[in-house]
């Protein structure tokens, strides 16, 4: 395959997935993992794509947030097993947060319905679990059409009440570097709290958000438990695994 040709099926290959491993590039292309480190570098600096570790992403605005409905399509086999993992985390008697989010919203149909309390800032996860008669506390503030979530004073002075044996967030990138990312300072203030009150922290994400990082820091790995799929090379999970507590599951 000529170069030209193989850097338009790299370029259409992230465009189509939004990220794209190294060993996908290599089995797509029948290229050397060599040569494609080095297309990789050339279309980053062509400023068609974005090396991340492990592969490469679209280029994306680091304030850019994907709608709910947008993200509610993505990797939904991923989220079902990452949210049914979590699930099964919380006990009888537990009091927890759990964050709007799509992946976090995959945890309801699994939660224990007996003797739990569960606070959140999601509009959607709040109607989902009182239609299972779960005890649910929604936050008040200021309602964020684009994720269904309440951000704002409001929300973080009403949060500011509660202590929880667990929290369940979502999350837009994980880096090694930078730490947990959101797009909107307003939700990760909302997300820092929740960590901060509580015993357990757990973030759900698929293997999509590894490597990337938005325009808020939410906080840094150590300390937390990342719930994700099996999409992870060997090398990843073993360099996040350093810094965090990482759960895969397989999808």
């Amino acid at each position: 395959m000529l170069t030209p040709e193989r850097h338009r099926l790299i370029v259409a290959l992230v465009k189509e997935k939004d990220f794209v491993r190294i060993h996908e590039l290599v089995e797509a292309t029948g290229a050397s993992e060599s040569t494609i480190r080095r297309d990789l570098s050339e279309l980053e600096e062509q400023r068609l794509l974005k090396r991340v570790h492990g592969g490469a992403s679209v280029l994306q605005s680091k304030i850019e947030e994907p709608t709910i409905l947008e993200k509610s399509v993505k990797r939904e086999r991923e989220k079902i097993a990452i949210g049914k993992f979590a699930a099964g985390l919380v006990k009888e008697r537990d009091s927890i947060f759990i964050d709007a989010g799509t992946t976090t919203y995959q945890m309801l149909p699994y939660l224990p319905d007996n003797n739990i309390m569960v606070v959140t800032n999601g509009v959607d996860i709040a109607l989902q679990l009182i239609k299972r008669n779960i005890r649910t506390i929604l936050l008040g503030g200021e309602l964020k059409a684009a994720t269904l979530s309440l951000v704002g004073r409001d929300a973080i002075n009403s949060l500011s009440q509660y202590r929880f044996d667990k929290c369940f967030l979502g999350m837009n990138g994980i880096d090694m570097h930078h730490g947990l990312t959101t797009p909107d300072p307003d939700e990760a203030y909302v997300k820092q709290l929740a960590l901060q009150f509580s015993d357990e922290r757990y973030v759900l994400c698929d293997s999509d958000k590894f490597s990337r990082v938005t325009f808020a820091k939410v906080g840094d790995l150590q300390g937390i438990t990342v719930i994700t799929d099996d999409g992870l090379s060997q090398e990843e999970r073993q360099a996040y695994d350093r810094l965090s507590t990482l759960k895969v599951v397989k999808a």
